[in-house]
């Protein structure tokens, strides 16, 4: 199977390139430290992108973007990730910033889409709860109506890179007596300076602080920071999710993670030469090799597909498929640093490789179990009844 890009998207992938390559190194050897996010890092980069309109290619350009499909996002993507480029904040460009785009008030658009876009806002998301995680439609935070405010009280968890963030888009539940729990929730933008909002972290496996636990208690909130229509917040949620159709197969993280580990595994001694040369290992990287190019050929066509407006059900394999193979790549760096994975951290590149193959552990679990995805494959392209 051979699928090649058109000539303007090869133009286009040409000039991404040479972006990305000269995008400042400090910035791509620095966003991350000892495993952590530096956000000023991270802000200082998304800046950059935002200064050619690069930071939310896929938003309308009435609002900064450039209206690409999701052809080009791929392309955008595996560009910035192949050289190292800090992709910008998925919950301002890929989440909350598509949802105000589409369903948020006038006031609320030139309020938030600029800063959302070139990360002067830093947003957290707040949808999973302790009780509410694979069933979000049982969430319990609760927003009562209190004249020309909502009063927040309930907890999120798994708030990723929350300790950073300036502002957070909620589901709250504001109907507690709707005849199905998705009818009853809303879409709120909280900030997170308000009195009664604490922010609580939460270490992981691999030594980190990456997410966080949030409580709101008595939070009061301008009743004009609610996305959409009261009791809706579902139908937004929805929206959101499918935002990360194909952004679910980060190929370019992936082939660049596969392409380092074996550079070691060449500079690396062994009774037969090098470990490459080491027959099990080689067809390892060989299996590896080709189930990547498997799941780009699969973005490209889910991709391509996009351009006609149809969603489809094959992005459920993209989720499936990357998250598999991420921890499959990380499980054979650890593999080829051997016994520098055990020592953490020191600025080696066997040091990184086993709190990464413990971090991705989630990526199975995030933006839809794969068991989820599993059914969706299931009754979605091959019409099977349960």
């Amino acid at each position: 199977m051979q699928r090649t890009l058109r000539d303007e998207d090869k133009a286009l992938q040409r000039e991404l390139r040479a972006f990305a390559e000269s995008f400042p190194d400090h910035i791509k050897t620095g966003y991350i430290a000892d495993g952590e996010v530096v956000p000023e890092l991270l802000r200082e980069g998304q800046r950059i992108l935002d200064d050619t309109d690069l930071a939310a290619p896929h938003w309308p350009t009435e609002w900064g973007g450039r209206g690409w499909d999701e052809l080009q996002l791929h392309i955008y993507r595996s560009e910035l990730q192949r050289a190292g480029v800090p992709m910008p904040l998925a919950f301002n460009t890929s989440m909350v910033g598509p949802v105000i785009a589409a369903f948020g008030s006038q006031e609320l658009k030139e309020r938030f889409l600029p800063k959302t876009k070139s990360c002067e806002i830093w947003w957290s998301q707040g949808f999973s709860e302790p009780d509410a995680g694979s069933d979000l439609a049982s969430l319990r935070t609760t927003a009562v109506r209190e004249g020309d405010e909502y009063v927040v009280n309930g907890q999120k968890t798994w708030t990723t890179l929350g300790q950073f963030g300036d502002w957070i888009f909620t589901l709250v539940r504001t109907d507690p007596s709707a005849d199905k729990p998705q009818k009853g929730i809303s879409f709120l933008l909280i900030d997170m300076s308000s009195p009664g909002l604490t922010v609580r972290p939460i270490k992981l496996i691999d030594g980190r602080h990456e997410v966080n636990e949030v409580f709101f208690d008595d939070v009061r909130v301008p009743a004009d920071q609610l996305v959409g229509e009261e009791n809706r917040g579902w139908d937004y949620a929805k929206f959101l999710l499918g935002n990360e159709r194909t952004s679910a197969a980060p190929v370019g993280s992936i082939k660049a993670a596969l392409a380092a580990a074996k550079e070691h595994a060449k500079a690396t001694r062994s009774p037969h030469g090098t470990a490459l040369d080491e027959p099990l290992l080689a067809a390892r990287f060989a299996q590896l090799e080709a189930e990547v190019m498997a799941l780009e050929l699969t973005v490209l066509r889910v991709a391509g597909d996009s351009r006609d407006g149809r969603p489809d059900p094959a992005s459920s394999i993209l989720k499936l498929r990357g998250s598999q193979l991420q921890q499959d790549v990380y499980e054979l760096m650890v593999d080829v640093a051997g016994v520098d994975a055990l020592t953490w951290y020191t600025g080696e590149w066997g040091s990184e490789t086993l709190p990464r193959y413990l971090n991705y552990r989630k990526a199975s679990i995030y933006s839809g179990s794969n068991e989820v995805q599993r059914n969706i494959i299931s009754g979605g392209i091959l019409g099977l009844k349960g």
